[in-house]
């Protein structure tokens, strides 16, 4: 079904809200950089940073070379 939540908007916004909060408030405490340097998590979200395809499925639907996150959060 999809629009479950619709169904339940009080509990899914609770839901939502607690299992994003801990990224917000990393971000928010450390940076995005250092947050992402500590948490695979949120590199995981990233696509481009500072003009580098850092995620694999978007170099290979533009045909960009894929950059390492590693080296971008350097």
């Amino acid at each position: 079904v999809a629009n479950m939540p619709g169904g339940v908007p009080l509990t899914s916004t609770l839901a939502l809200t607690n299992a994003t909060l801990p990224y917000a408030r990393a971000l928010a405490a450390k940076g995005w950089q250092q947050a992402c340097r500590e948490d695979k998590g949120l590199c995981d979200g990233l696509n481009i940073v500072g003009g580098k395809v850092v995620y694999a499925g978007v170099a290979e639907a533009f045909g960009l070379p894929l950059a390492k996150i590693d080296a971008v959060l350097a």
